[in-house]
């Protein structure tokens, strides 16, 4: 049988310059974290950073007579869209409650860009009794404009699921996303941390007795955006694990197995949550030593099987660059969600003192570690084009993202409102974005590791904020090993 460290060099020695480099993580880190700052919606604090963005959306929720201001945009665009943004607040605060500690100054902001979602999450979640909101701004309207969220004047509809018309998987998602955030906060504001949890815990309940996708129920206002294509059993699984870790309540044990056997996926995404509860899972199988979840830490190791390169149980393409290439539709999301849980599974190994098998190739924490920052790596520049996917880090990195807030005029630079269709001529020219998203990680290269820089192929050069919330853990975890830190 190869030994571990056979393995290892087989990997490494395929993508050499990758495993060689040494990017400045924490510079990165710090970029990561500053980019939700320009998704923001609401009224902006004092102390924002990034200061071409401006009040926007402030009376989001009145045509139901609630306050649903606040929360991010997901992506280019001017919507509200809370089954991702759910997702991205549980994977920050997911970051944070395993790399807290090796962050450094970077936790505080952490936390910050977290709160801006529960403050919202929460706002969506008690606003109405038995409603809990899940989005904001008619998204056929808006992708038809071209205009800054500052100057947005298309229908800011909102969208809820209830009893009657129920959403298992973005109230799951919600209860994940509220469950995650209130460990981040037990120590800082134990009285916030409360509040997220008895909301989670209320969300988690509705989820479990009312079922249903919320894609059933809201239709056109949500499909093709971000439909439910993988139902809502896994977040059902996911929602109830982060509760089982946030309250240790056996309830939620005996829940997820009453689901029975879920997926074996070879994917992780805002979508599909199975691998990420197994994972999580796991996390108290190898740490809690609790054998009625070993079936989830065998459904762990059985994923990463499937994305190691040289295993043969592998399902997962990789570029001549060494990219790992899930789908052609804003690949880089998969890499940064896979990453996390190679990484954070790494993590449980090390500490578990663990090592498993893909057929007769013996697996080491290092070995996971080692593609982990193959694919970091790459993200921040070392790669065939040697460009940087994330925007203003390094010389070379995406000059005309899919984002209509940075490829328009300020409000500094051109108070007038542009309108619906005023901002297309911005959109079509060749010229750079004028505003810098900074830390924004684009939709990536293509299979080819090839990269136009073209602002309307938006699978390739739109950013979202859970292909950045993803990444916050693996940079965290590799800018504390690195030697400049």
């Amino acid at each position: 049988m190869p030994s571990p460290l056979f393995f290892l060099f087989l990997f490494s020695a395929q993508f050499l310059g990758n495993v060689e480099a040494n990017p400045n993580y924490r510079e990165a880190l710090s970029k990561c974290l500053l980019f939700f700052q320009g998704q923001r919606s609401g009224r902006l604090p004092r102390d924002q950073r990034i200061t071409w963005r401006s009040n926007s959306g402030l009376s989001d929720g009145s045509s139901d007579h609630v306050d649903l201001t606040g929360g991010y945009y997901d992506a280019g665009d001017n919507v509200k869209f809370n089954f991702p943004m759910a997702f991205t607040t549980t994977m920050l605060s997911w970051g944070a409650l395993e790399y807290g500690k090796r962050m450094g100054p970077e936790l505080q902001n952490a936390r910050v860009a977290i709160r801006w979602a529960t403050d919202y999450l929460l706002k969506c979640a008690r606003a109405t009794p038995g409603k809990l909101y899940v989005g904001v701004g008619d998204p056929n309207a808006d992708h038809r404009c071209w205009e800054r969220p500052e100057d947005m004047d298309t229908p800011r509809s909102v969208y809820s699921v209830s009893p009657s018309n129920p959403g298992s998987d973005v109230a799951a998602e919600t209860a994940a996303a509220l469950a995650a955030s209130s460990m981040v906060f037990r120590k800082t504001d134990p009285k916030y941390s409360r509040l997220l949890l008895s909301t989670a815990k209320i969300l988690m309940q509705f989820a479990i007795q009312y079922r249903g996708a919320y894609s059933d129920s809201l239709a056109s206002a949500v499909c093709p955006f971000y439909c439910s294509y993988s139902g809502y059993k896994d977040e059902l699984m996911w929602g109830a694990a982060w509760l089982l870790r946030a309250t240790n309540n056996r309830y939620y044990a005996s829940f997820i197995t009453s689901l029975g056997g879920g997926d074996q996926p070879d994917i992780f995404s805002w979508d599909n949550k199975y691998i990420g509860a197994y994972v999580l899972l796991s996390r108290r199988a190898l740490l809690n030593r609790d054998s009625t979840l070993e079936p989830y830490r065998q459904g762990a190791e059985n994923f990463m099987c499937k994305i190691l390169p040289h295993s043969p149980y592998s399902t997962t393409q990789y570029t001549q660059g060494g990219l790992m290439y899930k789908l052609p539709q804003s690949n880089l999301q998969y890499v940064t969600s896979i990453t996390f849980l190679v990484t954070t599974y790494a993590k449980y190994m090390k500490s578990a003192r663990r090592t498993f098998n893909c057929g007769n190739s013996a697996i080491v924490a290092n070995s996971l570690i080692s593609l982990s920052k193959t694919q970091v790596d790459y993200i921040l520049g070392e790669n065939p084009l040697k460009m940087s996917y994330m925007v203003g880090f390094g010389p070379n990195f995406p000059r005309r993202i899919h984002h209509r807030g940075s490829s328009l005029p300020s409000l500094v630079a051109r108070s007038n409102t542009m309108g619906c269709n005023g901002g297309f001529q911005s959109f079509y020219t060749q010229n750079p974005n004028p505003n810098i998203l900074t830390g924004a990680i684009v939709g990536g290269p293509n299979e080819n590791d090839g990269y136009p820089d073209q602002r309307d192929d938006y699978s390739h050069s739109e950013p979202a904020t859970y292909i950045n919330a993803a990444l916050v853990g693996p940079l965290s975890y590799f800018a504390a090993s690195s030697p400049s830190a």
